[in-house]
């Protein structure tokens, strides 16, 4: 500590981060006033930035119980606190939970790609707070929070890891380190969207893998690997073994959207009785 800080009185220090505080409200008020906080679906004018209007709201389904208890897919009957979808049941994931906070549809197709693609960084906390009461359950056992990596070319190419912003975003919501560079992905492969379940995993197998240099900050760790969207769960099979051989304790799994089928395992789980929340 040099001789300012230490000759400084803790009333002083209060001051001076109290007056901080009002300028970064000033500021904040001047960029509202210029720039008016937006819809993050439809553009439409809303009170608070990173926020949803009254109209696109209703529309995102937030997913909640009763789920299954190791995919996290949304039933739409209670089938009790441990049940599996018939998927889990047949093969039961690497990872230990996966948790997401809305179904990816129609309706938040639009909000996914614009943040993926689309440079709509600035919604990163807010969808970070969703994915922490989501995962409420999952982040409170976990020591670390790890992003799916993207491939250096295509980093280049959008100047973000949208997975990382998620994770960054979640870390400070649920006070956990984010470590960003651990998982490598090795080879460059193709867009994933296009391909169908089985050719996803032949895609991905041996893309992905341990920074030598970090794999120490896993091992004999809780981690919850982060990404935008569930699909068919092939990239975060890959990215839970290549943790799994580091030497993590156990891999969860969080996502800010999933994909969920019309029907899974015999029980329909998306329709009128999925609830909904905030």
């Amino acid at each position: 500590m040099n001789d300012l800080q230490s000759s400084a009185s803790p009333a002083s220090v209060t001051a001076s981060r109290g007056s901080l505080a009002r300028i970064r409200g000033a500021i904040n008020q001047v960029i509202d006033v210029l720039v008016p906080p937006q819809c993050l679906r439809c553009g439409a004018l809303v009170d608070t930035p990173g926020t949803l209007c009254t109209e696109c709201w209703p529309r995102l389904q937030f997913i909640a119980a009763p789920l299954c208890i190791a995919c996290g897919v949304p039933f739409e009957v209670d089938l009790g606190d441990e049940a599996l979808c018939a998927e889990c049941i047949r093969e039961r994931p690497a990872y230990g939970s996966a948790r997401a906070a809305i179904v990816y549809d129609e309706n938040s197709r639009g909000l996914i790609l614009a943040f993926k693609h689309g440079d709509r960084t600035d919604a990163a906390p807010a969808y970070g707070r969703w994915m922490a009461r989501a995962g409420a359950e999952v982040l409170a056992g976990a020591d670390a929070l790890v992003p799916v990596p993207v491939h250096w070319t295509r980093l280049f190419a959008r100047r973000y890891n949208q997975a990382a912003l998620l994770a960054q975003a979640v870390g400070r919501t649920a006070n956990l380190p984010v470590y960003p560079d651990v998982l490598l992905r090795r080879k460059r492969t193709p867009k994933l969207g296009t391909l169908g379940p089985s050719a996803r995993r032949r895609v991905i197998k041996g893309a992905i893998s341990i920074h030598t240099r970090r794999a120490s900050l896993v091992a004999d760790q809780q981690i919850v690997l982060v990404d935008d969207v569930h699909t068919t769960g092939s990239t975060i099979a890959e990215c839970t073994r290549a943790l799994l051989r580091a030497g993590a304790k156990g891999v969860d799994v969080l996502t800010l959207a999933r994909t969920v089928r019309a029907d899974i395992g015999g029980f329909r789980t998306v329709g009128d009785g999925l609830r909904r929340g905030r």
